[in-house]
């Protein structure tokens, strides 16, 4: 699968987040997310492991009850089941690789 840039296919999942699934496969998904400063990504846990890149702003990650202050450049993965969430302390634009595939996250045209 290649999937060209394009501007468009945002949704928003939660106050001031935004995300589009870039390209996925049979055991990975990676998508976008768009992050407004002051928003949060409250703590969580899915069966998915979930690989993650800071493209730009800053960020402060917890990922197992550990903070980590994330900036431009910076990874981390969240093993399966495991809580994590974020404050975004900047506009900021993260991508991150779920696997097994998050069938949620699927464009709505692939899901059957």
């Amino acid at each position: 699968m290649f999937t060209p840039h394009c501007e468009t296919g945002y949704t928003q999942s939660l106050p001031g987040v935004t995300q589009k699934t870039l390209v996925f496969g049979d055991k990975t998904l990676m998508v976008e997310f768009v992050l407004d400063q002051g928003s949060a990504l409250p703590l969580h846990a899915h069966p998915h492991e979930q690989t993650g890149y800071l493209v730009k702003g800053h960020m402060r990650i917890s990922i197992g009850g550990e903070e980590f202050d994330t900036r431009p450049g910076d990874s981390w993965t969240v093993p399966s089941n495991v809580q994590h969430g974020a404050r975004i302390l900047e506009d900021s634009v993260a991508v991150e690789v779920f696997s097994p595939t998050r069938k949620e996250y699927l464009p709505k045209e692939t899901q059957g």
